[in-house]
Protein backbone atom coordinates (compact mmCIF):
# COMPACT_ATOMS: atom_id res chain seq x y z
CA UNK A 1 0.00 0.00 0.00
CA UNK A 2 1.16 3.51 -0.84
CA UNK A 3 0.24 7.01 0.65
CA UNK A 4 -0.46 9.42 -2.23
CA UNK A 5 0.45 12.11 -2.29
CA UNK A 6 -0.32 15.54 -4.86
CA UNK A 7 2.55 17.50 -4.84
CA UNK A 8 1.65 21.04 -6.87
CA UNK A 9 4.12 23.15 -9.15
CA UNK A 10 4.38 26.68 -10.21
CA UNK A 11 5.97 26.94 -13.47
CA UNK A 12 7.07 23.42 -13.75
CA UNK A 13 9.06 24.15 -10.40
CA UNK A 14 7.82 22.15 -7.11
CA UNK A 15 6.37 24.80 -4.82
CA UNK A 16 7.37 24.97 -0.58
CA UNK A 17 3.74 23.54 -0.05
CA UNK A 18 4.58 20.49 -2.03
CA UNK A 19 7.69 19.73 0.28
CA UNK A 20 5.81 20.04 3.30
CA UNK A 21 2.98 16.96 1.99
CA UNK A 22 5.50 14.97 0.98
CA UNK A 23 6.91 15.29 4.78
CA UNK A 24 3.61 14.87 6.32
CA UNK A 25 2.52 12.15 3.81
CA UNK A 26 6.11 9.99 5.22
CA UNK A 27 5.02 10.82 8.92
CA UNK A 28 1.80 9.00 8.09
CA UNK A 29 3.10 6.29 5.84
CA UNK A 30 5.67 5.72 8.76
CA UNK A 31 2.57 5.39 10.54
CA UNK A 32 0.44 2.72 8.55
CA UNK A 33 4.07 0.51 7.25
CA UNK A 34 3.80 1.98 3.96
CA UNK A 35 5.47 3.63 0.74
CA UNK A 36 5.03 7.21 -0.55
CA UNK A 37 3.80 7.94 -3.93
CA UNK A 38 3.83 11.67 -4.93
CA UNK A 39 2.09 13.20 -7.97
CA UNK A 40 3.91 15.54 -9.91
CA UNK A 41 2.13 17.59 -13.23
CA UNK A 42 4.21 18.74 -15.94
CA UNK A 43 7.05 19.60 -13.30
CA UNK A 44 10.61 20.37 -14.50
CA UNK A 45 12.20 17.89 -12.27
CA UNK A 46 11.26 15.67 -9.52
CA UNK A 47 14.37 15.28 -7.96
CA UNK A 48 14.00 17.10 -4.50
CA UNK A 49 10.68 14.85 -3.31
CA UNK A 50 13.34 12.19 -2.32
CA UNK A 51 14.57 14.21 0.16
CA UNK A 52 11.28 14.35 1.90
CA UNK A 53 10.40 10.60 2.04
CA UNK A 54 8.98 9.95 -1.54
CA UNK A 55 9.80 6.75 -2.43
CA UNK A 56 7.79 6.91 -6.10
CA UNK A 57 7.26 10.21 -7.99
CA UNK A 58 4.79 9.30 -11.07
CA UNK A 59 5.47 12.24 -13.35
CA UNK A 60 2.46 13.16 -15.87
CA UNK A 61 3.43 15.23 -18.75
CA UNK A 62 0.71 16.54 -20.68
CA UNK A 63 0.29 20.09 -22.35
CA UNK A 64 -3.62 20.13 -21.53
CA UNK A 65 -3.16 20.17 -18.24
CA UNK A 66 -0.77 23.33 -18.15
CA UNK A 67 -3.40 25.32 -16.67
CA UNK A 68 -5.29 23.88 -13.23
CA UNK A 69 -8.27 22.26 -13.86
CA UNK A 70 -10.19 20.96 -10.84
CA UNK A 71 -11.86 18.22 -12.49
CA UNK A 72 -9.46 16.94 -14.83
CA UNK A 73 -6.73 16.95 -12.12
CA UNK A 74 -9.08 14.98 -9.50
CA UNK A 75 -9.59 13.13 -12.11
CA UNK A 76 -5.81 12.43 -12.29
CA UNK A 77 -5.04 11.72 -8.89
CA UNK A 78 -8.65 9.52 -8.96
CA UNK A 79 -6.27 7.09 -11.51
CA UNK A 80 -2.77 7.26 -9.55
CA UNK A 81 -5.11 6.36 -6.05
CA UNK A 82 -6.33 3.31 -7.64
CA UNK A 83 -2.99 2.29 -9.83
CA UNK A 84 -1.45 2.37 -6.56
CA UNK A 85 -4.17 1.12 -4.33
CA UNK A 86 -3.69 4.32 -1.80
CA UNK A 87 -5.92 4.50 1.09
CA UNK A 88 -4.72 7.59 2.18
CA UNK A 89 -4.53 10.88 -0.13
CA UNK A 90 -2.98 13.66 0.78
CA UNK A 91 -3.09 17.09 -0.53
CA UNK A 92 -2.32 21.00 0.56
CA UNK A 93 -4.34 23.79 1.58
CA UNK A 94 -3.85 26.03 -0.92
CA UNK A 95 -6.78 27.53 -2.92
CA UNK A 96 -6.76 25.22 -5.96
CA UNK A 97 -6.43 21.96 -3.88
CA UNK A 98 -9.21 23.25 -2.07
CA UNK A 99 -11.06 23.77 -5.22
CA UNK A 100 -9.86 20.12 -6.12
CA UNK A 101 -10.42 17.62 -2.89
CA UNK A 102 -14.47 17.69 -2.52
CA UNK A 103 -14.41 17.14 -6.32
CA UNK A 104 -11.57 14.24 -5.73
CA UNK A 105 -13.59 13.07 -2.29
CA UNK A 106 -16.29 12.29 -4.47
CA UNK A 107 -14.17 10.66 -6.83
CA UNK A 108 -12.89 8.34 -4.58
CA UNK A 109 -16.33 7.66 -2.18
CA UNK A 110 -13.31 8.63 0.50
CA UNK A 111 -14.10 11.03 3.75
CA UNK A 112 -12.24 14.41 3.32
CA UNK A 113 -10.89 16.46 6.58
CA UNK A 114 -9.64 19.66 5.57
CA UNK A 115 -7.22 22.30 7.23
CA UNK A 116 -5.51 19.04 9.09
CA UNK A 117 -2.78 20.55 11.03
CA UNK A 118 -0.90 17.68 12.73
CA UNK A 119 0.13 13.69 12.39
CA UNK A 120 -3.23 11.24 13.12
CA UNK A 121 -4.08 10.83 16.28
CA UNK A 122 -4.63 7.35 15.85
CA UNK A 123 -4.88 4.96 12.59
CA UNK A 124 -7.57 2.45 14.06
CA UNK A 125 -9.74 4.67 14.60
CA UNK A 126 -8.46 7.19 12.15
CA UNK A 127 -8.19 10.41 13.28
CA UNK A 128 -6.99 14.00 12.51
CA UNK A 129 -6.66 17.36 14.22
CA UNK A 130 -8.91 19.90 12.49
CA UNK A 131 -8.93 24.00 13.25
CA UNK A 132 -12.15 24.96 13.43
CA UNK A 133 -13.98 28.29 13.72
CA UNK A 134 -12.09 29.97 11.62
CA UNK A 135 -8.67 29.19 13.29
CA UNK A 136 -10.03 29.85 17.19
CA UNK A 137 -10.41 26.17 18.17
CA UNK A 138 -9.49 22.58 17.62
CA UNK A 139 -11.47 19.14 16.74
CA UNK A 140 -10.38 15.65 16.04
CA UNK A 141 -12.12 14.11 13.02
CA UNK A 142 -12.46 10.84 12.39
CA UNK A 143 -12.59 9.02 8.72
CA UNK A 144 -14.47 6.31 8.68
CA UNK A 145 -14.48 5.58 5.02
CA UNK A 146 -11.96 2.82 3.33
CA UNK A 147 -10.18 5.61 1.27
CA UNK A 148 -9.23 8.95 3.69
CA UNK A 149 -8.24 12.23 2.03
CA UNK A 150 -6.88 14.70 4.20
CA UNK A 151 -6.14 19.09 3.12
CA UNK A 152 -2.56 19.69 5.45
CA UNK A 153 -2.63 23.28 6.82
CA UNK A 154 0.07 25.24 5.55
CA UNK A 155 3.01 25.57 7.77
CA UNK A 156 1.33 23.68 9.78
CA UNK A 157 3.22 20.28 9.78
CA UNK A 158 7.33 21.91 8.37
CA UNK A 159 9.46 20.78 6.26
CA UNK A 160 11.42 17.47 7.35
CA UNK A 161 14.00 15.99 5.58
CA UNK A 162 14.53 12.29 4.93
CA UNK A 163 16.57 11.65 2.56
CA UNK A 164 16.21 8.70 0.20
CA UNK A 165 15.85 7.74 -3.67
CA UNK A 166 12.96 8.15 -5.06
CA UNK A 167 11.60 6.22 -8.39
CA UNK A 168 10.45 8.33 -11.01
CA UNK A 169 7.72 6.39 -13.25
CA UNK A 170 6.02 7.92 -16.35
CA UNK A 171 1.93 7.92 -15.85
CA UNK A 172 -0.17 8.93 -18.58
CA UNK A 173 -3.92 8.76 -17.37
CA UNK A 174 -6.73 8.68 -19.72
CA UNK A 175 -8.39 12.26 -19.77
CA UNK A 176 -12.09 12.63 -20.46
CA UNK A 177 -12.92 15.82 -23.15
CA UNK A 178 -15.62 16.62 -20.66
CA UNK A 179 -13.29 17.92 -17.90
CA UNK A 180 -12.33 21.04 -20.22
CA UNK A 181 -15.29 22.31 -21.10
CA UNK A 182 -14.03 25.44 -19.39
CA UNK A 183 -10.82 26.76 -21.21
CA UNK A 184 -8.41 29.27 -19.63
CA UNK A 185 -7.52 32.03 -22.88
CA UNK A 186 -5.06 34.03 -20.53
CA UNK A 187 -3.64 33.97 -17.68
CA UNK A 188 -1.49 36.94 -15.76
CA UNK A 189 0.48 36.50 -13.30
CA UNK A 190 2.43 39.74 -10.95
CA UNK A 191 6.28 38.50 -11.41
CA UNK A 192 8.97 39.63 -9.13
CA UNK A 193 7.54 39.54 -5.69
CA UNK A 194 7.10 36.91 -3.07
CA UNK A 195 3.47 36.00 -3.58
CA UNK A 196 0.76 35.76 -0.57
CA UNK A 197 0.30 31.97 -0.99
CA UNK A 198 4.23 31.13 -1.20
CA UNK A 199 5.40 33.89 1.53
CA UNK A 200 7.03 32.99 5.08
CA UNK A 201 6.50 36.44 6.02
CA UNK A 202 3.60 38.68 5.21
CA UNK A 203 3.47 42.87 5.29
CA UNK A 204 0.05 43.95 5.51
CA UNK A 205 -1.00 47.82 5.68
CA UNK A 206 -4.29 49.05 6.65
CA UNK A 207 -6.40 52.64 6.21
CA UNK A 208 -3.86 53.93 8.74
CA UNK A 209 -1.30 54.20 5.61
CA UNK A 210 -3.40 57.17 4.97
CA UNK A 211 -3.42 56.72 1.00
CA UNK A 212 -1.86 54.84 -1.80
CA UNK A 213 1.19 57.13 -1.91
CA UNK A 214 2.16 55.88 1.22
CA UNK A 215 2.58 52.30 0.55
CA UNK A 216 6.17 52.63 -0.74
CA UNK A 217 6.68 52.07 2.91
CA UNK A 218 5.02 49.51 3.09
CA UNK A 219 6.86 47.66 0.33
CA UNK A 220 10.51 48.67 1.63
CA UNK A 221 9.80 46.85 4.50
CA UNK A 222 8.63 43.81 2.73
CA UNK A 223 11.51 44.00 0.68
CA UNK A 224 13.63 43.92 3.67
CA UNK A 225 12.29 41.07 5.20
CA UNK A 226 11.93 39.27 2.09
CA UNK A 227 8.25 39.07 2.58
CA UNK A 228 4.70 39.68 0.23
CA UNK A 229 2.58 42.67 0.62
CA UNK A 230 -1.45 42.91 1.74
CA UNK A 231 -3.99 44.67 2.31
CA UNK A 232 -6.85 44.71 4.08
CA UNK A 233 -10.20 45.47 3.17
CA UNK A 234 -10.93 48.49 3.30
CA UNK A 235 -7.68 49.41 1.16
CA UNK A 236 -8.77 47.70 -1.38
CA UNK A 237 -11.85 48.49 -1.49
CA UNK A 238 -10.69 52.03 -2.04
CA UNK A 239 -8.52 51.42 -4.81
CA UNK A 240 -5.62 52.05 -3.12
CA UNK A 241 -4.03 48.48 -3.68
CA UNK A 242 -5.44 45.19 -5.90
CA UNK A 243 -7.54 42.60 -4.58
CA UNK A 244 -5.40 39.87 -5.19
CA UNK A 245 -3.74 41.58 -2.02
CA UNK A 246 -6.51 41.41 0.14
CA UNK A 247 -6.17 39.65 2.98
CA UNK A 248 -9.22 38.08 5.68
CA UNK A 249 -11.81 36.17 5.83
CA UNK A 250 -13.31 37.24 2.32
CA UNK A 251 -9.81 37.73 0.86
CA UNK A 252 -6.76 35.21 1.00
CA UNK A 253 -5.98 33.35 4.10
CA UNK A 254 -2.39 33.58 5.63
CA UNK A 255 -0.80 31.16 7.21
CA UNK A 256 2.66 32.74 7.58
CA UNK A 257 5.68 32.19 9.94
CA UNK A 258 5.27 36.10 11.17
CA UNK A 259 2.29 38.53 9.73
CA UNK A 260 3.22 42.87 10.10
CA UNK A 261 0.02 44.46 10.57
CA UNK A 262 0.58 48.12 9.73
CA UNK A 263 -2.02 50.54 10.60
CA UNK A 264 -4.96 47.72 10.32
CA UNK A 265 -7.34 47.89 13.37
CA UNK A 266 -8.15 44.50 13.22
CA UNK A 267 -11.77 43.57 12.59
CA UNK A 268 -12.90 40.42 13.12
CA UNK A 269 -13.05 39.36 9.80
CA UNK A 270 -9.40 40.47 9.07
CA UNK A 271 -8.67 38.32 11.70
CA UNK A 272 -10.61 35.40 11.40
CA UNK A 273 -8.10 35.38 7.91
CA UNK A 274 -4.88 35.57 9.54
CA UNK A 275 -5.28 33.70 12.87
CA UNK A 276 -3.36 30.83 11.45
CA UNK A 277 -0.14 32.91 11.34
CA UNK A 278 2.62 31.66 14.11
CA UNK A 279 3.74 35.42 15.31
CA UNK A 280 1.44 38.57 14.88
CA UNK A 281 3.24 41.86 15.32
CA UNK A 282 0.70 44.95 15.03
CA UNK A 283 1.75 48.55 14.72
CA UNK A 284 -1.02 51.15 15.28
CA UNK A 285 -1.61 54.19 17.29
CA UNK A 286 -4.42 53.42 18.64
CA UNK A 287 -3.69 51.66 22.32
CA UNK A 288 -7.22 49.97 22.05
CA UNK A 289 -7.18 48.63 18.95
CA UNK A 290 -9.05 45.39 18.85
CA UNK A 291 -5.63 43.68 17.08
CA UNK A 292 -4.19 43.77 19.82
CA UNK A 293 -5.87 41.15 21.40
CA UNK A 294 -5.02 38.94 18.93
CA UNK A 295 -0.91 40.19 18.95
CA UNK A 296 1.65 38.11 19.40
CA UNK A 297 3.99 41.69 19.51
CA UNK A 298 2.43 45.41 19.49
CA UNK A 299 4.08 48.39 19.45
CA UNK A 300 1.90 51.67 20.20
CA UNK A 301 2.92 54.39 17.85
CA UNK A 302 3.22 56.32 14.63
CA UNK A 303 3.09 54.13 11.51
CA UNK A 304 5.06 56.96 9.89
CA UNK A 305 7.54 56.88 12.76
CA UNK A 306 8.04 53.40 13.99
CA UNK A 307 8.55 51.55 10.04
CA UNK A 308 11.24 53.45 8.64
CA UNK A 309 12.77 52.70 12.34
CA UNK A 310 12.57 49.35 11.95
CA UNK A 311 13.33 49.18 8.47
CA UNK A 312 16.94 50.68 9.21
CA UNK A 313 17.34 48.49 12.18
CA UNK A 314 16.56 45.50 9.83
CA UNK A 315 19.18 46.93 7.28
CA UNK A 316 21.89 47.46 10.06
CA UNK A 317 21.30 43.91 11.23
CA UNK A 318 21.13 42.19 8.25
CA UNK A 319 24.82 44.62 7.24
CA UNK A 320 26.28 43.49 10.50
CA UNK A 321 25.04 39.48 9.70
CA UNK A 322 25.98 39.19 6.13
Amino acid sequence: MSVLVYTETENGKLKKTALEVASYAKGVADMLGATVTAVTVNAESTNELSKYGVDKVLTVKNDKLGNFNAKAYADVLKQAAQKENSKVVIVSSSANAKFMAPILAINLNAGYASNVVALPESDSPFKVKRTAFTNKAFNITEISSEVKLIGLSKNAYGLKENNGAATEESFSPELNEADFSTEVTNVDKVTGKVTIADAEIVVSGGRGLKGPENWEMIEELADVLGAATACSKPVSDMGWRPHSEHVGQTGKPVAANLYVAVGISGAIQHLAGINASKVKLVINNDAEAPFFKAADYGVVGDAFEVVPQLIEKLKEFKANNA
